[in-house]
Formats: structure tokens, C-alpha cells, sequence
């Protein structure tokens, strides 16, 4: 396990290479002052080493020479690209800055689960929300409550013109369930406790309706969508308890500075060689595995 000292920065190595990799993750790590971009690789040699040279980095093809340079990997890639790179990288000591979701399957999640926890190493899962100062501390107040429910909103549009994501494979075709799907459990299990059953319908294009039972006997409702008509497009947060609604503050938030938060959050439990995080691996996978539930039950 690579366990930089105190008197030098972490070596972050970056996977991936498109638009969110350059304009988040890029720019997330090089933002933190104690983390320093080394490396990158990607599968497209010629981006790799442009993202590279823009913050004077080292551009690799061969993915475990790579792993040799960095102490962390931060990826910004399919998830079914990232789940097996990431347990390479796992097995050979190397703490992970993942994106969400993990994997497109439970059993791949699961797996890099299991090797972080038997590499001993670190891990978050980027789930965006749970890096909002504001919108955490809130979350966290209601872990004092008796929460008996909530519901999900997230109702975006790849068809919103200039969408940078408008041409991901992948989200074409796994749809809102796996991209925005993720950002809705991620804050719903922390408030109501593990997903037990899914229940729930398809709408029109990828618009999905989910009825979460959550351990313990809370409900909660997930829409998501990323086809939304450009102008009907909403993203919301509440849950509700014996005294009433308890709404997410609606605060503006930059996501390269919600990232370098993420990052010295890896960075300080990398430096003091604690593994354990609110959003690692084994609770992506936990994610994960309610997803599946639900694509289970919508395809019958």
C-alpha cells in the first residue's frame, strides 16, 4: 500500500480523459494544495497526453506502469471501464478516488469492495452531493430525527443544447437509472437506511418511478429521467418526519471545488492511514446492488 508521508504531496493519477475527467477531476486534484496530478491515461493515447501536458504531467499507455508512479487513482470513466481497472489497482496498494456508480453490476461492485478492504486501502466514491458542505451538514442533522420517508427528484436532460454529456455512450444506454439513479440513493440510504425492496414503473423515454422500502419499514420515491424536455427539468430533496417536511437547502455549489473537496477528504485519511469513509467502495456497492434491484424489477 502506497502511504505518502506528511512532508510531500500525494501523487494522484488520473483515468480518463473526457470531458468531466479534464474540466473536474483535472482541475479537482491540481486544486488541492496537497495533491499533485502526475499521471494520466485514457484510451485515447493523443488525449491522454494533452490532458497530461496542460498541468505538467506524465502521459502513460500501459496502465500499470502508471500504477507504479501514483500513490491515488482518481477515475473519470465508464463504470464498466472503471470497476476492473480499479481492482488492479487496488491489488497492487493504490487508494481510489472512484465515480459513481462503481460498477453496472452488483457482482462487479462487489469485487472492488472486496479488494479495497483486503488491500487495506482507501476509497471514495464521488457521489457530487455528498460533497456539498452544506447540503452534508444538513444530511447528517437528520441521522438526530426519526425520519419516516422522503423523495428523490432528479429529472435532467441530455437534450438540454450544449449538454456536455449528450454524447455519452453509456448513459445512452444505461439511462437515468445508472447515472442520476446513484446521486438519489446516495442520500436517501444514509436518511432511511438500507434499500430492502424496489418497487416502481418506467414513464416515457428512460423516466423512471421507484418506490424504495428501506430497513427499518421508511418509504421513499426516486423519479429520474435524463430525457426530460429541456424545460421541465427539477432536482429535489425532502424527507419528512412526525414534525413535518424537511427540505435540501438550495445552494449554488461549483462541482471543481465540491471535487478538491473530495479530494483532501482521501487525501487527509490517505496521510493517517484510515480506510473508512462515508461514501467508499463498500457503500458504492451497496448503492450499486439497489440499482440492480430496480433494473431487475423494470424489466419484467
Amino acid at each position: 500500500m502506497s502511504t505518502p508521508g506528511n512532508d510531500r504531496e500525494v501523487r494522484f493519477g488520473l483515468v480518463g480523459t473526457g470531458y468531466w475527467a479534464r474540466e473536474v477531476h483535472a482541475r479537482g486534484v491540481v486544486g488541492h494544495p496537497q495533491a499533485t496530478l502526475v499521471a494520466v491515461w485514457g484510451r485515447d493515447p493523443d488525449k491522454a497526453s494533452s490532458l497530461a501536458a496542460e498541468h505538467d504531467a506524465e502521459s502513460y499507455t500501459d496502465f500499470d506502469a502508471m500504477l507504479e508512479s501514483v500513490d491515488v487513482l482518481a477515475f473519470a470513466v465508464p463504470p464498466d471501464v472503471q470497476a476492473p481497472l480499479a481492482v488492479r489497482a487496488a491489488r497492487t496498494g493504490k487508494h481510489l478516488l472512484l465515480e459513481k456508480p462503481v460498477a453496472l453490476d452488483a457482482a462487479a461492485a462487489d469485487e472492488v469492495a472486496e479488494a479495497v478492504a483486503s488491500a487495506g486501502v482507501a476509497s471514495i466514491v464521488f457521489f457530487t452531493e455528498r460533497f456539498v458542505p452544506e447540503r452534508e451538514r444538513w444530511l447528517q442533522g437528520l441521522a438526530s430525527l426519526d425520519c419516516l420517508g422522503g423523495r428523490a427528484d432528479w429529472l435532467a436532460s441530455l437534450r438540454t443544447p450544449g449538454n456536455p454529456f449528450a454524447g455519452s455512450a453509456w448513459r445512452q444506454e444505461s439511462g437515468a437509472l445508472w447515472d442520476v439513479g446513484p446521486h438519489a440513493l446516495s442520500v436517501l440510504i444514509p436518511a432511511l437506511g438500507p434499500v430492502v425492496s424496489v418497487a416502481g414503473a418506467h414513464g416515457r423515454d428512460d423516466l423512471v418511478h421507484l418506490v424504495l422500502t428501506h430497513e427499518g419499514g421508511a418509504t421513499s420515491t426516486a423519479h429520474l429521467s435524463l430525457t426530460m424536455p429541456p424545460d421541465a427539468t427539477r432536482s429535489g430533496l425532502t424527507f419528512y418526519d412526525a414534525t413535518g417536511w424537511h427540505e435540501r437547502p438550495e445552494v449554488e455549489s461549483d462541482a471543481v471545488e465540491v471535487h478538491t473537496g473530495a479530494v483532501g477528504e482521501l487525501v487527509e485519511l490517505v496521510r493517517d492511514g484510515r480506510t473508512e469513509h462515508r461514501c467508499d467502495a463498500a457503500f458504492g456497492a451497496q448503492v450499486v446492488r439497489a440499482l440492480e434491484q430496480a433494473q431487475q424489477l423494470l424489466r419484467h
